[in-house]
Parts: C-alpha cells; sequence; structure tokens
C-alpha cells in the first residue's frame, strides 16, 4: 500500500477512471479527482497532494494558468496530461512549473512508471544519509531538509524538480554533466529527446540564484558540452 496522495484533473471521466484504475492495482489508495480548474483549486487548498496530474484543456481555464496558481500553494510534481503536443505546449508547461508533460494518447501504464519516478526520486533526496543538509553560497541558501530556496533571507518558490536538480548539481561541484545524463539522474526516464525539459529547468534556476542573469557565474553552460555548478571561492561575494 502506498500512502502518497494523488490529484487527477482532467475532464474526461474515461481517463480519470482509467488512471484511478491502474494506480490502485499499483497500490496507491489515496487518489483524488476534479473535472473542473475550480474544483482543484478548492481540493488542493483544502488538502495536501504528493502530486499532481493536469490536463491543459479544462473546460473552466487553462491548464498552463491553473499550473500558475497551484505554485502560489504547492511545489509538488505537476505532470501535464494533454492532447496540445506542440514543442512550444511543451516548453510553455515545463517553462511555467511543470515537472513533466505527457501527450494524448497514452499508455497509462507509462504514466505509473512516471509517477513512480517521481516518488523514487523524492525518497531518495530525503534518505540521502550522508548529503550535506544545507549549503550557503553568499545570499543563496539551500535547505536539503526543509526543501527551501532562500535568497537574500527570502523564500523564494522552487518546484519539485527544479529543486531536485539544484540539488543534484550542489552535490556535485564542479562536475560536467550533459542534458542527457542530467535528466536521467534527476528525472530517472530516457533521455531521448528532452535535453530541452533541462534547459528550461536551467533557466528557471538561474533566474533565481544567479546575480547576472547575463553572465552566469553558478550554473555554468560549457557550450557543446553540458553543465555544471561551480561554487563561489572563499569570501567571494555573489
Amino acid at each position: 500500500m502506498r500512502l502518497q496522495k494523488i490529484l487527477i484533473v482532467d475532464d474526461e471521466t474515461g481517463i480519470v477512471k482509467m488512471l484511478e484504475t491502474i494506480l490502485r492495482k499499483e497500490g496507491y489508495t489515496f487518489i483524488s479527482s476534479a473535472f473542473t480548474g475550480q474544483e482543484a483549486m478548492g481540493k488542493i487548498i483544502r488538502q495536501a497532494y504528493d502530486l499532481i496530474v493536469l490536463d491543459v484543456m479544462l473546460p473552466d481555464t487553462d491548464g498552463f494558468k491553473l499550473c500558475q496558481e497551484i505554485r502560489r500553494y504547492t511545489t509538488v510534481p505537476i505532470l501535464f496530461l494533454t492532447a496540445r503536443s506542440s514543442d512550444l505546449d511543451k516548453l510553455t508547461g515545463l517553462g511555467i512549473g511543470g515537472d513533466d508533460y505527457i501527450t494524448k494518447p497514452f499508455n497509462p501504464l507509462e504514466v505509473a512508471a512516471r509517477i513512480e519516478v517521481q516518488f523514487r526520486r523524492q525518497e531518495q533526496y530525503q534518505n540521502a544519509s550522508q548529503a550535506t543538509e544545507s549549503y550557503r553560497f553568499g545570499t543563496v541558501v539551500i535547505d536539503r531538509k526543509a526543501a527551501q530556496l532562500l535568497v537574500d533571507g527570502k523564500e523564494i518558490p522552487c518546484p519539485a524538480k527544479e529543486f531536485d536538480l539544484l540539488l543534484f548539481l550542489v552535490d556535485h561541484p564542479n562536475q560536467v554533466f550533459t542534458a542527457s545524463q542530467l535528466y536521467e539522474h534527476v528525472w530517472g526516464y530516457d533521455s531521448i529527446g528532452d535535453e530541452k525539459t533541462v534547459s528550461i529547468h536551467i533557466m528557471r534556476l538561474r533566474k533565481k540564484i544567479e546575480p547576472d542573469m547575463k553572465n552566469p557565474s553558478l550554473i555554468v553552460n560549457l557550450r557543446g558540452i553540458g553543465y555544471k555548478f561551480v561554487p563561489p571561492k572563499q569570501g567571494e561575494i555573489i
């Protein structure tokens, strides 16, 4: 029996029932559903969920707008599940706070597998017994235990996959990783075609922690190779 709480937001009853059936077979017992954006927000405000599956085309709102609203209340993983399959739609979904993007028609077993990966990654970070509990780089503080990012003493909202990516990079300072390697380590899936997902999350992290976005000094891109985290030297002000 799995104790994680999952919310499915989709206006297609058949899809909701199919996902509920598959997830219950996988051992998830707390599965809730909402068929409109308004219903979803009401549930999210009243109940803490561990993961949200979100359709983009809802009858009363756009799922992208709803995602931004959800991010005001929680940083848990959001998996978009939608018929909108263009690269622009995917980039938009990931850029505004989504952690994964699955297009319809889909294999429900794949959705269950991706949900499992999200939870497994979270557990790995939480159970890292030898991991440093917090990092401080100038005005930037990363608190693993509290899952918080603070800049200049202010908490900065950081969705789950952004935070996981940031932790992975700072846990491996000065090591270069290709986009494919980062995707495999942080997302846990086959990385083919998902380098854009990594670049979008890197861009969002840079906006939050870099003193100068035009000249990144913490998360550095080695053109044609990959990315690495470069900690400031002792005494260096960032």
